[in-house]
């Protein structure tokens, strides 16, 4: 049995008028479309002949279909191809009104990464996530020690992509202001532009004896700002839109939907999930995977769609940007604003570097 171009048709109107209403189709809504000019009963043997295809399911008694996970797939991959074809819009007003929306104010990579997850849950009504760039051999930029108070020292370490990290440090008593300036001093003077893997016991060792009779501080310090740089390897990410899930039926059952926002909340679930799809290039210059139903790496996803794609801070430094909603999520505008998001956060990050 061939999918012929009218069974192709046919697939198609069940899939788009499944995204737009969320109801199964039935023969009669099918044959009230122009375009096809059939009858109800053809279309009834060609819909019986794509369920035996395993394209589209009955769900329950309900006389209508739904697209099976096959379904949805053969839609993506052939609207993924036609976009491939497309030129890409130049970008008009309102679309550059939503760029400057989305910097404004935006001084920290951590804050526009949070920003962008708020404006893609808001802009397409599902649950999203955007992960830090992850950067490997961390270089340390700048360290500022602070007295906060006669306890306690606030150091603030700046690593590659401006990713800044506080710490607090417990001593046993203030420093003078020229002692902490000093140490300041030998800090950034020793440490900067090197990373974990660079700074061995050779260096530390100097380090001490330049530090005369606060070694022992130093080495205790230098432990605080090691951890810094540490946490600031780790994978960070950034979620919105988690009870947007809940709009949709399909999602809504009570199990369902403690399942799937207990993995939104867990960083442990998260990690998994990038790392599951971050070995996955796609053919395209964005990086854009869609993973359906079963495909999805998490299993209480599995009545999910999640779409991902990459961005670049710099060559070699990237991170993830994801959304997960229903199968019947709106494949093509959810891969649009990837690509065009994409395309400005390039635009950011070139004009920031």
């Amino acid at each position: 049995m061939e999918l012929d171009e009218r069974k192709l048709k046919i697939l198609q109107a069940i899939i788009k008028t499944y995204l737009e209403t969320g109801e199964p189709v039935g023969s009669r809504t099918i044959s009230k479309m122009p375009d096809l000019n059939l009858s109800s009963a053809t279309i009834r043997n060609e819909m019986a002949d794509l369920e035996e295809m395993g394209y589209i399911i009955q769900p329950h008694t309900s006389a209508g279909r739904i697209p099976s996970d096959a379904g949805y797939r053969l839609y993506v991959d052939q609207m993924m191809a036609e976009k491939a074809l497309e030129r890409e819009p130049e970008e008009n007003a309102e679309r550059k009104e939503e760029h400057d929306a989305l910097l404004a104010k935006v001084d920290r990579l951590e804050n526009l990464l949070q920003q962008v997850a708020k404006v893609l849950a808001y802009n397409t009504n599902y649950a999203t996530m955007v992960t830090a760039p992850n950067y490997q051999n961390t270089k340390v930029k700048f360290i500022q020690l602070s007295q906060v108070d006669e306890g306690q020292l606030l150091a603030v370490i700046v690593v590659e992509g401006n990713v800044i990290k506080n710490k607090m440090i417990q001593v046993e008593e203030p420093l003078a202001n020229d002692e902490l300036l000093k140490f300041n001093v030998l800090l950034n003077t020793f440490l900067t532009g090197l990373s974990l893997q660079e700074i061995n016991l050779e260096l530390i060792q100097t380090m001490k004896q330049q530090a005369g009779v606060h070694a022992d501080l130093l080495e205790y310090i230098f432990e605080g700002v090691m951890d810094a740089v540490r946490s600031a390897q780790e994978l960070e990410v950034y979620t919105s839109g988690a009870n947007n899930i809940l709009k949709y039926p399909e999602l809504g059952d009570a199990s369902k939907a403690g399942e799937l926002l207990e993995v939104l909340e867990e960083k442990k679930a998260l990690n998994q999930l990038i790392e599951s799809t971050s070995g996955e290039d796609a053919d395209n210059q964005y990086g854009i995977q869609v993973y359906i139903g079963d495909e999805t790496p998490i299993k209480t996803m599995n009545d999910c769609s999640l779409v991902t794609a990459t961005y670049e801070l710099e060559e070699g430094v990237r991170g993830k940007i994801g959304i997960i909603g229903p199968k019947r999520m709106d494949y093509d505008k959810v891969v649009t604003t990837l690509k065009n998001l994409t395309d400005e956060l390039d635009t950011i990050f070139k004009n920031k570097t």
